[in-house]
């Protein structure tokens, strides 16, 4: 008797946290309220900007505005169409374009679109997508998105020549060095991890077939190609019609095709950095090129403060209400 007691006490299965309800209720609860304390502590952080901007908006042109904000919607649409190119797997418009709305929230507050990826990784694996095949579409989106943005910059540097004239800011031979010798490093850190790491050898040989396979089968498809390609090159384009419309409602003295243009020169330049959602580099650099073309310096650091307020801070608290509704939801 004693000795059954013995084996079914090592047999019997360890009572674990993980599968209490109580605890899944209150990891659910934790991860809903995350977002919400995320952008309370980045507002408050960053108040005097969003406050000074607001009031530029405040003596704006309002129809400018309301383009500038259709513009705005239109870059989500853009996002989930990029998306849905990148993967096989047909996914619901609907929730998809919730979960990119949702995605905007969590990449202003991580660097390098970790917080967009990490979102969208989890909302495709809850919809039943692999996690490799997850994986290699984002890995797709990242590397379309800047080749579709150089190809888009050359037609305009080829289409629109009379902006180059000017006095263009370009970056200096040491950011150029520094900048070359960081994407060296990290191909050649990611060989030497591939070579010597002996357990990353199967994960990345079945990462690296399951990408090539899935970008095969993707190009096969034309809608697939025009999802992920078109929506891709429309991705700067419509990010500069935002920044053009809030110019203009500014009275900013430049053309759509020189805010646009110089949007490209901008993101291309210093879009490698870092930082959540792109703001600081690609600000500066921003303001620093539309004053090449011709705008005055103050309107046009005007014009990136209340583009930033439109694009970040206004779908911000919104986003996070989604984010944490999805969360909520088990849609996340």
């Amino acid at each position: 008797m004693s000795q059954l007691r013995i084996d079914h006490a090592l047999t019997a299965p360890l009572p674990t946290a993980v599968r209490s309800p109580r605890a899944a209720r209150l990891v659910r609860r934790t991860l809903t309220v995350a977002p919400l304390l995320l952008i309370g502590g980045w507002a408050v952080a960053d108040w005097p900007s969003m406050r000074g901007g607001a009031a530029r908006l405040a003596a704006a042109d309002p129809g400018w505005l309301l383009a500038a904000a259709l513009f705005t919607c239109l870059g989500w649409v853009v996002a989930s169409l990029v998306r849905q190119g990148a993967l096989p797997e047909r996914l619901p418009p609907g929730l998809l374009l919730a979960s990119q709305f949702a995605a905007g929230a969590a990449n202003h507050v991580l660097p390098a679109s970790l917080g967009a990826h990490a979102v969208t990784l989890r909302f495709l694996t809850r919809q039943g997508v692999p996690p490799a095949r997850a994986t290699a579409s984002l890995a797709l989106y990242a590397l379309v998105r800047p080749v579709a943005k150089i190809l888009v910059l050359l037609v305009f540097l080829l289409a629109f020549p009379e902006p180059l004239r000017l006095a263009t800011p370009a970056p200096d031979t040491r950011t150029v060095a520094l900048g070359a010798g960081g994407v060296l490093a990290a191909l050649a850190t990611a060989v030497l991890l591939f070579v010597l790491v002996r357990p990353l050898r199967r994960p990345a040989v079945g990462f690296l077939r399951t990408a090539l396979t899935d970008a095969r089968l993707l190009h096969t498809r034309p809608s697939r190609v025009l999802a992920l390609w078109g929506g891709a090159a429309a991705t700067p384009l419509v990010q500069g019609s935002v920044i053009a419309t809030v110019g203009f409602s500014l009275g900013l003295p430049l053309t759509w095709a020189e805010v646009v243009l110089a949007l490209l020169l901008a993101s291309t330049a210093v879009g490698a950095v870092p930082a959540p959602g792109g703001i600081g580099p690609v600000d500066a650099a921003l303001v620093v090129t539309m004053a090449a073309f011709g705008a005055p310096v103050g309107l046009a650091t005007a014009t990136v403060i209340a583009y930033r307020v439109l694009t970040v801070w206004v779908p911000l608290l919104p986003g996070a209400l989604v984010l944490s509704a999805l969360v909520q939801r088990k849609v996340l």
